[in-house]
């Protein structure tokens, strides 16, 4: 018996990275995975990494999946997706957002067209696929949305700024928009609670080693030994998931944290666990 036996799942941003593992545990777990980003093929886009690969991956493990294409920084892109995700399996059970698009420029170099393109996947793509699945969720007193968050979100902290490093990464846009996706999960997830839904949100303790982390060099290699493994923040989503709504519903956490609460690692590292989250993860 798998923790999501029979359930239908859309994941976001599954061609790599934190999403594609997401989706590997959750099919394993029994559950029926959309598996949805921008790049189909491998080749498609500069880094490692497809929707074929993806669901490859899982039918070869005997999990079920399919791919669907879709850019969801466009609405009407979310309503193909989650239409897709019926037409195959059914109404959806569980939401992953963990789709993320950032450029890591400074505020004052950022092209206005980055920068909205951004905010509609990172934030308002989380908006418009919560508010097109909560209908069947909301009718069936079930479901589960879980939002992928950052550290960024902690932010600098209070100034005066002496360090003349601090702020030039340039990711004040990427930390905005996470630190709204924490709000917005506890705001929703106020909404949805008497109706049995759960909403969550869940960050890394220590930065995840991806194709992605590793382009905006926030980590050195695939295998950087500071990282950590992409199956830990899978590991939290499949906790958050499918844990019972009165205990999880509302949380703002970290991988590390969760995980150790709840008695599925015994040791952890990182926010949450050896520092401070955010001000969310602490209400």
């Amino acid at each position: 018996m798998g923790r999501l036996d029979g359930k239908v799942v859309v994941i976001t941003g599954a061609s790599r990275g934190i999403g594609a593992e997401i989706a590997r545990l959750f099919a394993a777990e029994g559950g029926r995975v959309i598996c949805a980003a921008r790049t189909l093929r491998e080749g498609d886009h500069p880094m490692a990494g497809s929707l074929e690969t993806t669901v490859t991956d899982i039918r070869a493990a005997g999990g079920e999946a399919r791919a669907v294409a879709a850019n969801i920084a466009e609405p009407a892109e979310c309503e193909r997706l989650i239409g897709a995700a019926r037409e195959a399996y059914g109404p959806v059970d569980v939401l992953v957002n963990n789709a993320a698009l950032t450029y890591y420029l400074p505020t004052k170099d950022y092209p206005l067209n980055r920068w909205l393109r951004s905010w509609a996947v990172n934030f308002h793509a989380p908006f418009v696929l919560s508010q097109l699945v909560l209908a069947d969720m909301i009718a069936r007193r079930s479901g589960a949305i879980v939002n992928i968050s950052s550290g960024a979100a902690i932010g600098p902290g209070r100034g005066p700024y002496l360090d003349p490093s601090v702020g030039t990464r340039g990711g004040t846009c990427y930390g905005a928009e996470k630190a709204a996706l924490e709000r917005f999960t506890q705001g929703l997830a106020s909404e949805v609670y008497q109706h049995g839904v759960s909403v969550t949100c869940v960050s890394p303790s220590q930065i995840v080693p991806t194709p992605g982390t590793v382009h905006h060099r926030l980590v050195k290699s695939l295998d950087d030994p500071r990282g950590e493994a992409p199956i830990l923040m899978a590991k939290a989503a499949l906790l958050l998931a499918t844990e019972p709504v009165e205990k999880v519903c509302g949380r703002v956490t970290y991988s590390q944290q969760i995980l150790k609460e709840f008695g599925w690692i015994t040791d952890g590292r990182g926010r949450g666990v050896e520092s401070r989250g955010s001000g969310y993860s602490e209400i």
